[in-house]
């Protein structure tokens, strides 16, 4: 049964009050063997970390044996820092790292025919659906799905059956489904439900996971000053708890501005965003929003990197940001194999370039300029722009500077969705 908690303040549920939901969610249950999913430290905010740790002792407490598989897709793994910073005091061995590449079985497919239904005729290949084998290991009782609703440019909203076929699933489904969005649009899909990726997903948890004794756990957040607050926590093994999730994310986590934002500044915290595969969610999440001709700043003092994965890290230096058209048809040129191969690096590059429309320039510590040149933003250094776009002095939003300029500050690009309202 669905266990919707809803915060009563601004700052959010209490840890009383999710350690009391989550208890609940366990009681009436004969447990022996336990299977958490969590996100990674991308998704640090999430509040999944503290959710992780409340349920691992709840239930080592009752005899269980608890093993946490984080959600990684194509990420790289956790770091015993990174663990114990997210997650407390949970035992650095209970964290098995998920090879999207050799950890997968296959389930079944989600059949063309659908794919060319839900996409208005632009995909035509079937997908396979594939899970890390752990999830169909039947010594599990239960496998608790954790993770935070809040938009995202591939599925429109994220989590939910993403946190498993995308999360811990395998090459065909994670490439096909971020190349299915790229073709269909991003900005079709950005804060919405039911889009075409979302019903890839949702095909597959219904016809290859619905007898799994899976339970998501939703969290909806936000994080003013890196301070975590769950408006929302949503509890069951339906599509109920992601709809409810939903409604409270379009709610907390999409920002309309009144006209299209001129200058737009994203402050990517280092020890979350080391590559642009991360930091472009500075560029996703505010498309929407800059107006043409516009510019964004992204304040990256931690990228060292393109990729998470060091085959998709060369991809990107090799074909660049260089926009939809140009991408597409680097996709379709037989010597391009290797693009095919990775569709989901192909998507990237589709999402992470502004087509044009407006200007990105990577303000950078750790990798050259002219690096960031090769892939085709504009570069700067750091410690120079500081000088004039002090992330500690901006504030959320707009900002006047003293010579008149007006930017509009984003400390955290995750958290959010920002549309301007005259074009949505």
């Amino acid at each position: 049964m669905e266990k919707f908690y809803y915060s009563k303040n601004e700052f959010g549920l209490s840890r009383e009050e999710i350690e009391s939901a989550l208890l609940a969610s366990l009681d009436g249950r004969t447990l022996n063997n336990v299977l958490v999913i969590p996100p990674d430290f991308t998704r640090f905010h999430s509040n999944a970390g503290l959710i992780t740790n409340i349920y691992y002792h709840a239930l080592v407490e009752r005899g269980c044996s608890v093993d946490i598989l984080p959600a990684l897709g194509t990420h790289v793994p956790v770091t015993e820092a990174e663990a114990a910073a997210m997650f407390g005091d949970i035992p650095f061995e209970k964290f098995i790292p998920h090879n999207w590449r050799t950890d997968v079985m296959r389930l079944g497919e989600v059949p063309a025919e659908y794919l060319e239904e839900i996409t208005d005729g632009l995909w035509h290949d079937a997908v396979s659906v594939e899970i890390n084998r752990m999830v169909m290991d039947e010594k599990y009782d239960l496998i608790l799905s954790v993770g935070q609703v809040v938009p995202h440019e591939v599925i429109g909203m994220a989590n939910h059956a993403k946190n498993l076929f995308v999360g811990v699933g395998g090459s065909d489904m994670i490439n096909k489904s971020h190349m299915v969005g790229a073709v269909y649009g991003m900005e079709r899909m950005m804060g919405k439900d039911h889009t075409p990726v979302r019903k890839i997903l949702d095909y597959g948890l219904e016809h290859y996971l619905n007898e799994r004794p899976i339970v998501f756990v939703l969290t909806v957040c936000t994080a003013p000053g890196g301070n975590i607050r769950t408006h929302g926590l949503f509890i069951g093994n339906t599509r109920k708890v992601l709809e409810a999730a939903i409604e409270l994310a379009q709610e907390k986590n999409i920002d309309f501005v009144e006209t299209g934002i001129k200058k737009c500044i994203v402050y990517l915290d280092p020890s979350e965003f080391k590559s642009t595969w991360l930091g472009n969610k500075s560029v996703y999440r505010t498309r929407m929003a800059i107006a043409d001709g516009g510019e964004l700043l992204v304040l990256a003092p931690g990228i060292e990197r393109f990729g998470e994965d060091m085959q998709v890290d060369k991809l990107i230096r090799k074909y660049g940001y260089k926009g939809r058209i140009k991408t597409l048809e680097q996709f379709e040129k037989p010597e391009n194999q290797d693009l095919r191969d990775n569709m989901s690096a192909a998507a990237h590059l589709i999402h992470g370039s502004a087509d044009g429309r407006f200007n990105i320039t990577y303000a950078v510590k750790n990798i050259t300029k002219e690096e960031i040149e090769s892939v085709g933003f504009g570069a700067a250094d750091y410690d120079d722009v500081v000088k004039r776009y002090d992330p500690e002095k901006l504030q959320y939003g707009y900002n006047t500077l003293p010579d008149g300029e007006e930017v509009y500050y984003i400390p955290n690009p995750a958290l959010g969705l920002w549309i301007n309202r005259e074009k949505f």
